[in-house]
Parts: C-alpha cells; structure tokens; sequence
C-alpha cells in the first residue's frame, strides 16, 4: 500500500492507465463477434452494452457482457482502494475505467454509454448509495419498460445518493462527473423517449 503523496504519483497514474485500458475492453463487441459473427456496432441500437447484445445475442449473452462491464469497473477500482489508500486517486482510477468503456481506444475512442461500468466503480466506491441507484432503476424499468429512462433516473440519484450517505467529497465529485456523462451519452435516448419513438426492452420491433 502507497501511503506518501510523493509515492503515490507515478503508481496512481499507472494504474489509472491500466484502469482506462481495462475499461476500453469491448465485452459486448468480442462476445458478438466470436459468438454470433455479428457486429454489434451495425445491429440494433449500434451500442455495445448488454442491452443490444441481448437483442442480437440473446439474454444469455446479454448478462455475459452485462457481468463484463460490471467487473470492468469494479477490478481496477477495487486495486486502487488497496493499493492507493487516497480517495482522489481512487476516484480518478474508477473514472479512468469509466472512460475507457465510453471512448474505449479499441474502438477509436468509440464506446457504450457507460452504466454497467459505472455501476462497477460505484459498487465499491459507495455501495448504499448505488443500493439507491439501482432501486431507481428497478422501478422506473419496471414501469416503463425503457431501459434508458431507468438508466438516465438512475445516473441523477447516484449522486444525490452519495451525498446524502455522506461518503467522502472524491467520490461525490466521481458520481457527478459520472452521472453527467451518463446522462450525456443518453441524450439521443431522451429526445426519441420525448417524441415517444424509443423502444422498450423486449419489444418485437428492436
């Protein structure tokens, strides 16, 4: 464990490389590619999270992929708390994978929208607060149906969530920068969820 500011440095930012590289790792797009021959960027939604892979893949193949970007996030974090023992270079370690699955290197800086991995740093980060995230999910999903409304509700209670679990003020402003980013890359999801041209999750016209 790296205690010492003047230590840390060059291990963080190493690590936080490493992080990005893990996080670029298209799980979704391998898994279509060597299981299906397909690729997932021309099917469907064109996104590489679970989702679309269940769409082009199946369920089975959509938990896979949906369990690979979980972990995407929570391996390189989970390192960083041990290894780290700062809570800003945690946080930019769990962010640094977040952004590799969102402009992931192996996809020329291409990716998802980012929620499986989030969830991953999240989990480990400020795991009550994303107990709340993921109640939020549920519900909205279980509602709507739209898996995008549900992730969009979702990345805006993360951070009220961390606050209001008084975790410390790095992973508050992860779970801002974050839930921005999320909300982002769902911006072309909101404005067919506004003009009611979004599909629902397991709707025949996917």
């Amino acid at each position: 464990m790296v205690n010492s500011e003047s230590a840390i440095f060059l291990p963080a930012i190493f690590l936080s490389i490493i992080s990005y590289f893990i996080g670029s790792i298209p799980t979704g797009v391998i898994l279509a590619k060597y299981f299906g021959d397909v690729d997932l960027r021309n099917v469907g939604s064109g996104n590489i999270g679970a989702t679309n892979v269940t769409r082009a893949m199946g369920k089975k193949f959509g938990a896979i992929t949906l369990v690979g970007d979980v972990i995407k996030g929570v391996v390189p974090t989970v390192m960083a708390i041990f290894l780290l023992d700062s809570d800003y270079w945690t946080a930019l370690v769990g962010l640094s994978a977040f952004l590799g699955h969102v402009y992931s290197i192996f996809l020329e800086f291409k990716g998802g929208k980012g929620v499986a991995t989030a969830l991953g740093v999240f989990l480990v980060t400020s795991p009550l607060a994303t107990g709340i995230g993921l109640l939020a999910f549920i519900i909205v999903f279980a509602v709507s149906r739209y898996v995008s409304a549900a992730s969009v509700v979702a990345a805006a209670v993360i951070p009220i969530a961390v606050y209001l679990t008084m975790k410390p003020f790095p992973f508050l402003l992860l779970a801002s920068l974050i839930s921005i980013l999320v909300i982002f890359r769902h911006l072309e999801n909101i404005k067919r969820l506004l003009d009611g041209t979004e599909k629902k999750f397991g709707s025949k016209d996917q």
